[in-house]
C-alpha cells in the first residue's frame, strides 16, 4: 500500500536505505538480541534489565544519556567474543528471524535502483556485522553500520566511532559519496524515522517509508515522497504511537515478551 506521491523514483547515481522499519519490519536490535540470548550471551536477569532500559528509552525518547546507556549494554554483550563468532550469529539471525521480515515493496525499490545501474547501500545504526549480512543476502552494493572495536579478532567492548545514528549517518554517507564521486543531489535516500532527517535532507530524492509522525509531517511540509507499505490500520496505530524511538520501542516490547516466555 502506498500513500502520498507514488511516482516511481527517478534514476539516481546512488541510493541509501535505512534498515529498521524501512527494509525490514521491526527492529534489528530485537532480532539480534533474541539470537544472542538463545546462545547464552547473557542471562535471563540481564535480559530483563535490557528490556526495562530499552522500554524506558522508547517511552522517554532519544535522550543522549539513554543512547549512551543502550550503546554500552550492546557492547557489553559482545565483549570478549570473536568477530568470527558474531558474524556467524548474524548469518543465523538472518535465517531465523530477519529474512522473512524483509518488506517486498521496499526491496523492489532497491532492486529497481540496481537494475538502473545505481549502487544501493544499506546505512544503519545496527552493528556493521549484521548490516553486512542483510546487504549481501539482498544483493545490495554494500553496508555502513556501527563498528565495534576488535583486537586480534576479539571485541573489546568499545566502539571505533560513535553509533551510525542521526548526523553521524549523514556524515558517513557524505564521505562515501565524496570517495565515489557521486552528486548527492542526484542520489536517493529512504527511511522511516525523523532521526534520519540529516540523511534525507542531504540527498536530492528523499523518500519517507512507513514514516513516524515527525517524519510524515516534515515530508508533507517539504513535498517529499511518502511510501506506505503497512496495512492501513497497522499504519495508523504506528503513526499515532511511534515517534523518534519507534524501532527501539518494538525491540523493547518484543524483549519484554521474550523475557516473559523464558521465565
Amino acid at each position: 500500500m502506498a500513500t502520498g506521491r507514488v511516482t516511481t523514483p527517478p534514476p539516481c547515481e546512488a541510493a541509501f536505505f535505512d534498515l529498521d522499519n524501512t527494509l525490514v519490519r521491526g527492529a534489528s536490535l530485537f532480532y539480534f538480541a533474541r539470537g544472542l540470548h538463545a546462545r547464552g550471551f547473557f542471562s535471563r536477569r540481564e535480559l530483563r534489565g535490557f528490556a526495562r532500559r530499552a522500554l524506558h528509552y522508547a517511552l522517554r525518547g532519544e535522550v543522549h544519556g539513554h543512547l549512551l546507556e543502550a550503546r554500552e549494554l550492546a557492547l557489553a554483550f559482545v565483549a570478549g567474543h570473536t568477530t568470527e563468532e558474531i558474524r556467524a550469529i548474524g548469518e543465523e539471525v538472518y535465517e531465523e528471524h530477519m529474512g522473512a521480515k524483509v518488506r517486498p515493496a521496499a526491496r523492489a525499490l532497491a532492486d529497481r535502483h540496481l537494475r538502473e545501474g545505481a549502487p544501493v547501500w544499506l546505512v544503519t545504526a545496527a552493528p556493521v556485522e549484521l548490516a553486512d549480512v542483510v546487504a549481501r543476502r539482498l544483493g545490495l552494493t554494500g553496508a555502513l553500520g556501527t563498528v565495534a572495536e576488535s583486537v586480534d579478532g576479539t571485541y573489546t567492548g568499545r566502539l571505533v566511532t560513535e553509533p551510525l545514528h542521526g548526523p553521524a549517518k549523514a556524515q558517513a554517507v557524505r564521505s562515501l559519496a565524496a570517495a565515489a564521486g557521486w552528486d548527492l543531489a542526484r542520489c536517493a535516500a529512504y527511511s522511516d524515522s525523523a532521526n534520519d532527517l540529516p540523511l534525507l535532507s542531504l540527498v536530492g530524492h528523499p523518500v519517507a517509508v512507513n514514516p513516524d509522525t515527525a517524519l510524515r509531517r516534515h515530508a508533507k511540509r517539504h513535498g517529499w515522497q511518502v511510501r506506505e507499505f503497512r496495512r492501513w490500520r497497522h499504519a495508523a496505530r504506528w503513526t499515532a504511537r511511534a515517534g523518534a524511538a519507534g524501532a527501539v520501542g518494538v525491540a523493547a516490547l518484543g524483549l519484554v515478551g521474550l523475557v516473559r516466555r523464558a521465565a
